[in-house]
């Protein structure tokens, strides 16, 4: 153990786990309010705590380094330079499981805003219309097409199962399910879902992965949610694909830039935009801290790490 190591938070994390940490054998910066103060802290930091926001770039990683951890709380990775990490020898760990709850059930809220018309309800009741009749469908009965079939999906698929719909799934990682979900291929997905739901993590080969050509090949007025990456769909495409009918709606909690700049998607009646909010609840917070920080104390302590993120991946 060598309390004389440095960790650096650089992005907010929950407060218990933060204590938790000053706990350890460790000196701890929190940076997370001063970005000033990350600069300042890298060439004495040998590990690092961020979330999405902070970019640990191949730049960054040369200005610090002691650096031998990055501790990622949360799923995604693709703000991380693996590769700049991996030939320093720095470990990367993530907290995969934490909010696998909090994003599965906004995910099952999305499809019922878009599947029952709500979204375009909620909007017209509150400018003072009052707009019944027969309005929108019911999930039961539905296919629901997940690209990426990791924890966040499966927690999915066992949440839209009791209400009658159809999980299938495309993931070239995953041999098999082990539930009720169908592998299928990616073109056979998009021709039969009624819904089609992003879980993949962002990769250099699956960038823009739903493009025009994949909107060409979807089941007409099928429904889109992405909740895993904004830049695994083509946001022009996306526009062209609701513009013409072929797509009935989308809901999106993320976006290739973000805050997004694409007035057009944002005010387009049948997208339903949240600020990449899915693990935003106090309990996926709670768990993203306690298990980040109990990686990087196994990491001082000279321990196995449960999480290593290898250079290469998978589904979210």
């Amino acid at each position: 153990m060598a309390p004389d190591r440095l960790v650096v938070i650089a992005d907010p994390i929950d407060p218990s786990a933060a204590d938790a940490l000053r706990a350890g054998p460790c000196r701890v910066v929190d940076a997370s309010q001063a970005p000033a103060d990350l600069v300042r802290h890298l060439g004495e930091a040998w590990g690092l705590i961020v979330r999405s926001r902070t970019k640990v770039t191949a730049e960054m990683i040369a200005r610090a380094p002691k650096l031998k951890l990055v501790a990622r709380a949360g799923v995604g990775v693709d703000n991380i330079d693996l590769a700049a990490a991996g030939s320093r020898g720095i470990a990367v760990v993530n907290a995969p499981a934490a909010a696998a709850t909090s994003v599965a059930e906004l995910t099952v809220a999305l499809y019922l805003l878009l599947v029952r018309g709500l979204w375009g309800s909620i909007v017209s009741t509150r400018a003072g219309r009052w707009e019944r009749g027969a309005h929108g469908h019911e999930l039961a009965g539905r296919t629901v097409g997940f690209v990426g079939y990791g924890r966040i999906a499966r927690e999915v698929a066992r949440r839209i199962v009791p209400f009658g719909a159809r999980p299938i799934a495309y993931d070239p990682f995953v041999a098999r399910t082990g539930d009720s979900t169908e592998l299928v291929a990616l073109d056979a997905l998009l021709a039969s879902s009624d819904i089609v739901s992003l879980h993949a993590a962002l990769t250099a080969e699956n960038h823009h992965l739903i493009d025009a050509g994949a909107f060409a090949r979807l089941r007409p007025g099928a429904y889109l949610v992405n909740v895993a990456r904004g830049a695994l769909v083509d946001e022009a495409a996306l526009l062209a694909a609701l513009r013409s009918g072929r797509l009935a709606g989308a809901a999106l909690d993320v976006f290739e830039t973000e805050p997004p700049t694409s007035r057009e998607l944002l005010e387009d009646p049948r997208v339903v935009p949240t600020p990449h909010v899915g693990a935003l609840t106090e309990e996926g917070q709670r768990r993203a801290g306690a298990e980040i920080v109990g990686e990087v104390l196994k990491a001082l302590r000279g321990e196995p790490l449960a999480t290593s993120v290898a250079p290469a991946g998978g589904s979210r």
